[in-house]
């Protein structure tokens, strides 16, 4: 599996998490929180304090640095536990008079359920249980920042484990850890970065976020219609076509792998 399609799939996956309605809304109180700052002062409401905003954004660091720790760990499983399942077992599937190796199939179909459960077509009891990190004090400094961000990714279940799910799907059908790792390292990215924006443009981050709210149903929409066609296309065969396509049309892309 090619890395130039699944790269850019991981990080507007991951860009999406972070718009998703049980992410977004809470970014202002974490990133107080884990700088151990209000509101006000972070927005500059009584008065710009770089020391406030360095230490927000280094914090903001730590704690990205925290949740793509574990991501990227849940990459590297996922890719070792798939490549001893293809050396274990050569099974594969037909479908439509083609075969496909039966993790491709297995992979296609978690993709598509977990599509199916953001659309409302059916509710995963495990994935809408909701189980977050509460601590009545404040982080002891840089270090709790990334517990904290440990603790995201352990516990943050209903909005991004189904993505994370379909994420790690498609990294157990990498051919090395380092490629799971790295797909699991894109995702990350795309969910840390907007969150490091916001720390360091918090007012400008409030106004979008007061617009863009009536958006948080259509954008968990989206996420499911999105994961579904991606799983069709591993089920046909066409997400590994459509890999070919973009190496042969960009050469460039195979450096990313």
């Amino acid at each position: 599996m090619g890395l130039d399609v699944s790269i850019w799939a991981a990080f507007t996956a991951g860009l999406l998490s972070f718009l998703s309605p049980c992410v977004l809304p809470l970014v202002p109180p974490y990133l107080c929180f884990i700088a151990g700052t209000s509101l006000e002062e972070l927005t500059g409401k009584e008065g710009v304090n770089p020391a406030i905003q360095r230490k927000a954004l280094i914090s903001s660091l730590l704690f990205v640095a925290g949740f793509s720790t574990v991501f990227i760990a849940l990459g590297a499983s996922a890719s070792l536990i798939g490549q001893w399942m293809r050396e274990a077992t050569a099974w594969e599937v037909s479908i439509g008079g083609v075969s496909f190796p039966v993790l491709t199939s297995i992979a296609g179909i978690i993709i598509i359920i977990m599509g199916l459960h953001f659309l409302g077509a059916f509710r995963i009891g495990l994935l809408s249980k909701e189980v977050r990190y509460h601590q009545e004090s404040r982080p002891v400094g840089f270090i709790g920042a990334y517990a904290i961000g440990l603790a995201f990714a352990l516990g943050w279940t209903p909005c991004i484990g189904p993505v994370l799910a379909a994420i790690l799907s498609v990294a157990s059908l990498e051919d090395s850890v380092q490629k799971g790792a790295g797909l699991l390292a894109v995702y990350s990215a795309g969910l840390g970065l907007p969150f490091l924006l916001a720390a360091v443009a918090m007012p400008q981050f409030l106004k979008f976020m007061s617009g863009f709210r009536k958006h948080l149903g259509t954008v968990e929409k989206v996420m499911g219609g999105l994961l579904v066609v991606t799983g069709v296309m591993f089920l046909s065969g066409t997400f590994t076509t459509l890999s070919y396509w973009m190496l042969e049309t960009f050469p460039g892309l195979a450096t990313l792998g």
